[in-house]
Formats: C-alpha cells, sequence, structure tokens
C-alpha cells in the first residue's frame, strides 16, 4: 500500500511540473491572477462534482473549522500564483526544486516545534545537510538555467 501511495505522490509531482509549466505560459497571455482563478475555479467545480456524487463527510462541518486552520486556503492559491509568475523567467525545474526547498525548510520549523498539532521531529545535523544539498541543487539548478537564457539572448540579438 505504501508502494502505491508512494507511486501516486510521485505522479501528482509529475501533473504538478507538467502543472506549472502550461499555467506559467498561460499566465503571460491571459495575466498570472486570470491563470489561478481558472485554475481554481475549474478545480473547484470539478470537486463540486465529486464531493456531491462520492463525498462521505458532512460539507457544513467546514464552517465549524477554526477560522486559522482555514488559512491553509490562501497558501494553495499564492503557491500557484507564485508559480505562474515564476516559471516563465526561471523554468519548471528551478521553480520546482526552490518550491521542494521552501516546503522542507518550514516542514523542518514544523516539526522540530510540533505545530499546528502535529508530532515534534527534533532538527538535527542529518537534516541540516540534506537542507544544504536541496540548496545546492537549486544554485547550480538555477545557475544552468540562467546561463542558457544568456547564452539564448546573446544568440537572438547576434542574428
Amino acid at each position: 500500500m505504501n508502494i502505491l501511495l508512494l507511486s501516486a505522490t510521485l505522479l501528482g509531482g509529475v501533473l504538478l511540473s507538467a502543472q506549472s509549466s502550461i499555467n506559467g505560459v498561460f499566465g503571460q497571455k491571459a495575466g498570472a491572477l486570470e491563470s489561478t482563478f481558472l485554475t481554481f475555479f475549474t478545480g473547484m467545480l470539478f470537486l463540486a462534482l465529486a464531493v456531491l456524487f462520492f463525498g462521505q463527510g458532512d460539507v457544513l462541518l467546514l464552517l465549524d473549522a477554526p477560522r486559522w486552520q482555514l488559512s491553509a486556503v490562501l497558501f494553495g492559491v499564492s503557491y500557484l500564483f507564485l508559480t505562474i509568475l515564476a516559471v516563465p523567467k526561471i523554468g519548471v525545474t528551478a521553480a520546482s526544486i526552490a518550491t521542494v526547498v521552501g516546503q522542507l525548510s518550514a516542514g523542518m520549523v514544523i516539526d522540530h516545534f510540533g505545530a499546528f498539532g502535529g508530532v515534534e521531529v527534533t532538527f538535527d545535523l542529518k537534516r541540516f545537510i540534506g537542507l544544504l544539498f536541496m540548496l545546492a541543487a537549486l544554485f547550480f539548478i538555477y545557475r544552468g538555467n540562467k546561463r542558457r537564457v544568456e547564452a539564448t539572448d546573446a544568440d537572438s540579438i547576434a542574428s
């Protein structure tokens, strides 16, 4: 079962990269806010149908949730909007690795303090080294993208 969940999550990452690329291009034409709106509005329609036909809970319980828990919605919208802005300028790979570095950094702080009701996982040297490797990956990927864009720009100016 864990292999199946891991595979599903891997597929989700593939779909997320494809979405970032498509939304980045679309956002340049239609606007970043408009692209973000279309993504969330369409997602809402599909999820409304899924809840209607397959939902097992009580949608009205959302109204009983503490307000701070509802703030997660703003985080998702912000992530998508910022990705739509970033991808056309730095590429899908750099945007994705930056997202992962941000998730890992925040996740380590959240885990260390057991924030939001989570389990406490102490920040240690191994986690710090892992984060350093991710930062190094981000640096090299970003630099590689930047050099390639600069070379492409120089070639188009020379022609």
